[in-house]
């Protein structure tokens, strides 16, 4: 789940602007129906102002010809035609506009609701990074009193890494974990045992030089440290095996070079991750997709 976070605030961000483009484009729409609407009345009003003015005329003709009577008749009677298709088209303008502003309402509430699971996720991010760092800060607490040649606290991407030496857990070539190895898993235990709502991922990490004896491989002997550890914290210490896993990564996750006796022995550790429960993420997460 490396990044987990990064990611998240990429497809919000991606998912939220579509809705903002559809809202403006909408809103654009309506008011160009309501433009043409007013236009179109506009017109209606000048013709009945012209048929106005020619029933006048044919009051004003009562003793004119025949002719000039029923031409100004003819007139009316086009202006009339007008005046109905006119007023059709105001019709289909204004169940268009309808239309549109119920499309825009809902683009508006659409928007609203992905706005209020963004803020919703920026919330528990929040809080998850703010419980990230507490449990560094009661970590590094409890563990002050080891070299930080053989154990290291630190925080990277909303996750907790307590990386712990060869050195201090295990003798050359063994999984078996030694006294003072022990002693700092039982205080690593207790802050654990107090914060329930995490995930536990041990990793153990060898060198590059191939071993001989007991074990197979550096993927043998990496496996069956992280192993001990679990055991160790589950059965002596009481730690939730549900939220405990384990892993074995041989030499192929270095955080130094394997040319040098010097980054050989960094090599040589086992790493406790502890990460936030992502449960409560994941769900806005699915219901935001």
């Amino acid at each position: 789940m490396k990044n987990l976070i990064l990611v998240v605030f990429v497809m919000l961000s991606f998912s939220s602007c579509v809705p903002k483009r559809m809202l403006v484009s909408s809103q654009n729409h309506v008011d160009q129906l309501q433009s043409d609407s007013t236009s179109l009345q506009n017109k209606v009003y000048t013709l009945e102002n012209q048929i106005s003015s020619l029933k006048n005329n044919i009051l004003d003709l009562t003793n004119s010809s025949k002719n000039q009577k029923s031409t100004l008749e003819s007139n009316i009677a086009d202006l009339n035609k007008k005046i109905t298709d006119l007023t059709s088209q105001n019709q289909l303008l204004g169940q268009q506009t309808t239309q549109q502003q119920s499309l825009l309402n809902q683009n508006k509430e659409e928007l609203a609701k992905k706005q209020q699971r963004l803020q919703q996720l920026e919330d528990l991010l929040a809080q998850q990074r703010a419980a990230s760092e507490q449990l560094k800060n009661k970590m590094t607490e409890a563990l002050k009193g080891y070299n930080s040649n053989d154990l290291t606290v630190s925080e990277k991407n909303g996750k907790v890494y307590v990386s712990l030496s060869e050195n201090l857990l295990f003798p050359s070539g063994s999984a078996e974990v030694n006294p003072k190895g022990v002693d700092a898993l039982s205080k690593l235990a207790a802050v654990l045992n107090l914060n329930p709502d995490v995930n536990i991922q041990i990793e153990g990490n060898t060198d590059s030089i191939p071993i001989s004896g007991k074990y197979q491989d550096n993927w043998a002997l990496s496996t069956a440290r992280a192993n001990s550890i679990v055991r160790i914290l589950v059965n002596k210490y009481n730690v939730d095996p549900h939220k405990v896993v384990s892993v074995g990564q041989s030499y192929y996750d270095p955080v130094d070079t394997n040319s040098t006796p010097e980054g050989r022995a960094k090599n040589r550790r086992t790493d406790i991750v502890v990460s936030p429960d992502l449960e409560q993420l994941m769900n806005l997460l699915n219901q935001n997709s």
